[in-house]
């Protein structure tokens, strides 16, 4: 059951039929173990010293189709193969087993081990990577068998993390993760690595059945792991409450932030380079961004609010990440309004926003709940044509549409912020001294200005302004309404 699907219309994609129950798997499904074809990233242009120089790893890709349609499973093999050459792999084969569920033992089943073991071979692929997070046991097994190294999704995104970490806090936080997923995974060589004897063994009064190896390598690892996690947990702590006190300066100073949020290479570091010109790093890679980026920004009328650029989210987000990375998704659920990007050009993008929005249900969970309101963004219109973009229209009622290279629809965008922001609901009459300009300036920066007239004694303005300015005015005031 070959299936080439490069060559598919978004719409045809969209309505394939629906994968059967787990009692009606046809039986050519259930033994079929299907190749992927258009996965291969072998280079053909290169010589074979630049070849060798380059040293890539070798993978064969698999996974287990258990529920959706069969170009869903597709997609997500053909995603797996972006992570893999993300991570520095070149991509040999993919395959996708059907089955009602991954098999306990080995993932795949122990007669497909074997197809997938001459696979291996003919190919000469030095590493496998599995579509799903794998048990210890599986693991161990697959490996033992196929005789090459075995990974998982959950892996392979923990080492792109580790590669794109740059702040201290990044980095901290992709240890712990790492840490997080390798200790129930650590395997060891027995009794012949014991680090000490224990029950008395050089005495005679330990008795008989109570002289033993005492702590393996095995436990040390274990425990040297979980006091490092430890260790990492308190450096996060500490990073995080420097970053609690800059949130907090914004707070008192009451400006609004606005958290960007989507999906891996959606376009949230280009649409923030569009708004604000920081000139963070913009790269057609996924997770090219995972440290926070904050900065200054204003509405059309003059409100200022800041922009942070927030790590991307993916299918399948392994747990390991998302609480390690806890403070810095904070950073979402603490802000006034969500800008959720959506990546036009992707062929399912209902997956990716069903994606996003599971991780951002977790947070919410974690925070009682509470979320920011959400301004769904659709970037990359210059790259999908008329018929798609009617399609995400219908699909997404309300979204702004932009390209964040074209500059299309930033003007739009920034109008909506601007309707969506909190907006200072004390009203005041004030009569401020010529002497005090700078309060003047403050409200037309921080707060709304109904009214302004310049009088003998100074300026009178009927203001809407924030609490923290309010304080500063009420010397001032004529009239509170």
């Amino acid at each position: 059951m070959t299936r080439d699907f490069s060559s598919l219309e978004p719409e045809d994609r969209l309505d394939a039929p629906l994968a059967p129950s787990t009692g009606e798997l046809e039986l050519e499904d259930r033994v079929a173990l299907r190749r992927i074809h258009g996965l291969s990233t072998e280079l053909t242009d290169v010589t074979e010293v630049e070849y060798r120089q380059l040293r890539l790893e070798k993978v064969v890709l698999v996974g287990v189709w258990t529920e959706g349609t069969a170009i869903e499973s597709e997609a997500s093999l053909t995603e797996l193969a972006r992570l893999a050459e993300t991570a520095g792999s070149q991509v040999l084969d993919g395959l996708v087993q059907r089955r009602d569920r991954p098999d306990p033992a080995t993932y795949i089943g122990s007669g497909k081990v074997n197809e997938l073991s001459d696979i291996v071979l003919s190919t000469g692929a030095d590493t496998v990577i599995c579509d799903g997070e794998l048990s210890p046991g599986q693991l161990q097994q697959l490996e033992a068998r196929l005789k090459v190294k075995v990974i998982d999704r959950t892996a392979l995104i923990l080492d792109i993390f580790a590669q794109h970490a740059r702040s201290k806090e990044g980095k901290a936080q992709v240890e712990l993760a790492q840490l997080q997923y390798l200790l129930p995974r650590l395997r060891g060589w027995g009794q012949t690595l014991s680090r000490q004897a224990g029950g008395r063994a050089g005495g005679g009064n330990g008795g008989v059945g109570l002289r033993g190896p005492g702590e393996t390598k095995l436990e040390t690892d274990r425990r040297r792991i979980r006091a490092k996690i430890s260790k990492l947990r308190k450096e996060i702590a500490a990073l995080g409450a420097v970053r609690d006190t800059k949130r907090g300066r914004r707070v008192a100073n009451a400006v609004p932030s606005v958290a960007i949020a989507g999906y891996t290479n959606a376009g949230k570091s280009s649409l923030l380079n569009a708004i604000t010109g920081a000139g963070v790093l913009v790269e057609d890679a996924l997770f090219a961004t995972l440290d926070a980026t904050t900065r200054r920004s204003e509405t059309p009328c003059g409100q200022v609010y800041t922009l942070t650029d927030t790590v991307g989210f993916v299918r399948h987000l392994p747990h390991q990440l998302v609480e390690a990375f806890r403070s810095t998704l904070d950073e979402v659920a603490d802000a006034d309004l969500l800008v959720h990007v959506v990546d036009g050009a992707d062929p399912l993008p209902e997956w990716q926003v069903n994606a996003v929005r599971e991780v951002l249900a977790d947070i919410g969970r974690r925070r009682s709940g509470v979320m920011p309101p959400e301004l769904v963004v659709v970037n990359k219109t210059d790259a999908i044509d008329e018929v798609a973009l009617v399609r995400l229209r219908h699909l997404l009622p309300g979204a702004v549409f932009v390209s964040a290279r074209s500059g299309a629809g930033l003007d739009e965008l920034r109008e909506r912020i601007a309707e969506l922001l909190p907006k200072p609901q004390r009203e005041m009459d004030v009569l401020v001294p010529y002497a005090r300009g700078e309060l003047v300036s403050r409200v037309y920066t921080d707060g709304e200005v109904l009214a302004e007239e310049h009088t003998e004694h100074g300026t009178q303005l009927k203001v809407k302004v924030y609490p923290d300015l309010a304080g500063q005015l009420e010397a001032f005031q004529s009239n509170t309404v």
